[in-house]
């Protein structure tokens, strides 16, 4: 039997349909669109205000702590969609959208998998639509603006030392990390130590995937913390003049991208926070038209349940007042296994024994659901090397513990092979009649929001804040700011801030070294551990294995 065809393979194999067509399952006419040639196009924003009475229903894909292994969230996300298609549902995704940095270090691709993808796959793993350029232009600007500030008298008195608004660029690049910019003499600028942070990363990212218009988006961009003046009052993005320009980079890249899954259902994709550095979601008016142009809106959140999701329902859900409706946990056996002691290497060779011992890791995320109010189902997203003893392991654990399962196999089969999970999702949705609730509240201490997630969401015994971190909650609280909800940044790889204490870890400490404050984006970045915002390049990056050939067609994108 030959080998299972790679995923540029599949999406090249099938023609998209008109996107205008795509448009009109959502009730979308011509004009509400501005067309990027026949397969995509920005929707207006004056086009949610149209919608019809009835709201859909909100689902959101989770998943249980990452491994490298893979757990094929975005998949899930997007074969369920084609899964309610295939039993007579009128359903939409809004997923994020890939960033370079990953496509070309390891992930190779970041558009859904096998024949659950979104099209087409190479242009929104490659430049799409602009977005990211926009937001990359937009934020440069602005640190272009705060450097010609100081260079031209420094009229704020900023204290170059204190500026915290760093460039960006929509790469992996290590060895930007830390640079000393201004050298060269006194034609050449204010020397000054700052650094880069991946687009994905920044706070302009943010703000754009939480605005809800153009208006919200300037306001929000005048609020940025840039620093502090030498007499420690705070200086404010508004202060630099750009934030029109900044508008106007960015007034395209607001408006949701709609495109579609393989199987002709319509998506939006837009924005690409990350996860565990960012609030890991699309934006809140791309899930606002999935859920106004829908029966059913399928979104996702960036990584385990601890990150994205927590961050989806108290921060994206607060500002965009969303009421979702049920959460779809996607677990796979060899994601448990790894939970549960096996070795990467391992993972194909069939290991009950590991299996079993990884439950804690999958039961953890299962209570953290239940903390929202919000119903659960388990997607059991099977891979080729799954034996079905493994499985049935996974389901019938599932069972005794009274949640509602399913085996999703929409890689392998598309929409077909996830329909056993639409009727699960159809059938355990429940109206938004009030039974979500946030964590927390956001007029508690800063200090109490932040246990709140460490011991409710993580599991942490305590929580520990360096001597940085308590200066910088004496800034937060002098400037107003300890009113804003909680954006904590943590490794991907645990439920703890350590990425070696794999499964369900106990008796932990979560160490928070310093406090960010993102006011333009509306929340506080407590960073733990040793999470960065430049991510690096692996030792092979999946770029070393891309390419193009003479008639443009790519090659190596998964």
């Amino acid at each position: 039997m030959g080998s299972f065809p790679s995923d540029i393979d599949i999406a090249s194999k099938v023609k998209p349909r008109p996107i205008k067509e795509i448009a009109e399952k959502l009730g979308l006419k011509p004009e509400d669109l501005d067309l990027y040639g026949d397969d995509k196009a920005k929707v207006h924003l004056d086009a949610l205000p149209k919608r019809r009475k009835g709201q859909g229903k909100l689902v959101l894909v989770s998943a249980i702590t990452p491994t490298p292994a893979g757990e094929g969230k975005t998949t899930a996300t997007i074969g369920l969609t084609q899964g309610l298609a295939k039993i007579g549902e009128n359903a939409c995704c809004a997923v994020r959208e890939p960033s370079l940095g990953p496509v070309f270090g390891i992930k190779g691709g970041a558009a859904g998998g096998g024949y659950s993808q979104i099209i087409p796959m190479e242009d929104i793993n490659l430049h799409f639509t602009g977005d990211m350029h926009a937001i990359t232009a937009a934020n440069n600007l602005l640190c272009a603006a705060i450097d010609n500030h100081l260079h031209q008298g420094n009229g704020c008195l900023l204290d170059p030392r204190t500026v915290s608004f760093r460039r960006v660029m929509d790469m992996n690049d290590r060895s930007l990390r830390n640079t000393v910019i201004g050298l060269g003499g006194r034609t050449q600028g204010v020397p000054r130590e700052t650094g880069f942070d991946i687009t994905a990363a920044s706070e302009i990212m943010a703000i754009l995937a939480l605005a809800i218009n153009l208006e919200d988006l300037k306001q929000r961009i005048n609020r940025i913390f840039i620093g502090l003046t030498y007499d420690r009052k705070e200086v404010r993005a508004e202060k630099m003049g750009v934030t029109g320009a900044m508008a106007m980079l960015l007034k395209d890249a607001i408006k949701p991208n709609l495109v579609q899954t393989i199987e002709g259902t319509p998506a939006f994709v837009h924005c690409g926070p990350f996860a565990n550095i960012a609030h890991g979601c699309n934006s809140i008016l791309a899930t606002k038209m999935a859920v106004a142009f829908s029966d059913w809106a399928i979104t996702e959140a960036g990584f385990g349940f601890d990150l994205g999701a927590e961050k989806f329902f108290d921060i994206k859900c607060q500002y965009g007042n969303l009421c979702p409706s049920l959460v779809v946990l996607v677990v796979t056996c060899r994601a448990l296994k790894m939970h549960g002691g096996a070795k990467k290497r391992d993972l194909k060779t069939p290991n009950v024994e590991a299996l079993a011992a990884g439950f804690p890791n999958m039961e953890k995320h299962l209570e953290n659901i239940g903390k929202f109010g919000l119903p659960a189902v388990v997607c059991v997203n099977k891979f080729a090397t799954d034996t079905d003893e493994e499985v049935d392991l996974v389901v019938d654990r599932c069972k005794e513990l009274g949640i509602n399962v399913a085996v999703g196999e929409g890689f392998a089969k598309g929409g077909e092979g996830m329909k056993d999970l639409a009727r699960l999702v159809v059938d355990n949705a429940k109206d938004c009649t009030g039974s979500f609730k946030p964590l927390y509240d956001w007029n508690d201490t800063v200090e109490n929001k932040i246990e709140t997630i460490a011991k409710e969401i993580y599991g942490a015994e305590h929580i520990d804040f360096t001597a940085q971190a308590k200066k910088d909650l004496r800034t937060v609280k002098k400037f107003g700011y300890d009113k804003l909800p909680i954006c904590i940044a943590k490794t991907q790889k645990s439920l703890s801030d350590n990425p070696k204490l794999l499964g369900r870890p106990k008796d932990f400490v979560v160490t928070v070294r310093e406090i960010e404050i993102s006011a333009g984006a509306g929340f506080l970045v407590p960073i733990t551990g040793d999470i960065m915002r430049m991510p690096g390049l692996p030792a092979v990056p999946a770029a070393e294995n891309m390419d193009v050939d003479n008639d443009g067609k790519v090659k190596g994108l998964f």
